[in-house]
């Protein structure tokens, strides 16, 4: 047995992408979604790979996701963080946006191409903020959250016309984060 040969691709891609997925600390519902993978094997790679190496900086998360999108426009901060995840998902081809603002998912389901493009979407975001206030299943939230457009939608600034993510039930004073930030700023 080799394991370069082809006929080991799919459960090497496989293998790869879930523990990829651990060290981001994903729920086992989320990489099993991803990978295809069984609960009892996403747990055993994790006993093998990370709890038994004494690599203890990488946690398991136990419950459900988190559903609620307040997080991510809880503050000037979050909503531009959550509105550079969105971009991210459009680069990455998880995600589209029609002229009229509304976001469409280019995936019918989650599969091993989705996760790894959603894990480099989310280690940019990483790259680009220092504070990250959003952790790897905050990331796959929005990511469901903002597909259905109704909950949270793409909304845009009044005075610089770019679009961020607004809640649909709050109101909305048509001003992006950054314009928000940049206008605290000057008071201060």
């Amino acid at each position: 047995m080799r394991l370069t040969d082809d006929r080991y691709a799919t459960e090497r891609s496989q293998f790869e992408l879930a523990l990829r997925m651990i060290r981001h600390e994903a729920r086992t519902r989320t990489i099993r979604e991803c990978t295809g993978l069984s609960d009892d094997r996403i747990r055993k790679l994790y006993a093998t790979y990370f709890r038994n190496t004494g690599a203890t900086d990488i946690r398991r998360r136990r419950g459900k996701s988190p559903r609620q999108v307040a997080r991510f426009v809880k503050n000037p901060q979050n909503q531009l963080q959550a509105t550079t995840l969105v971009a991210l998902y459009c680069n990455s081809l998880l995600l589209r946006i029609d002229s009229e603002s509304n976001v469409a998912p280019c995936w019918p389901r989650p599969d091993v191409e989705f996760g790894h493009r959603l894990c480099r979407a989310y280690e940019t975001y990483l790259l680009l903020h220092g504070d990250a206030q959003l952790s790897f299943e905050w990331a796959w939230n929005l990511l469901h959250s903002i597909s259905y457009n109704d909950e949270l939608y793409l909304a845009g600034c009044g005075s610089c016309r770019t679009r961020y993510v607004q809640d649909a039930y709050a109101l909305d004073n048509e001003t992006c984060p950054c314009c928000a930030i940049v206008a605290s700023k000057k008071r201060a």
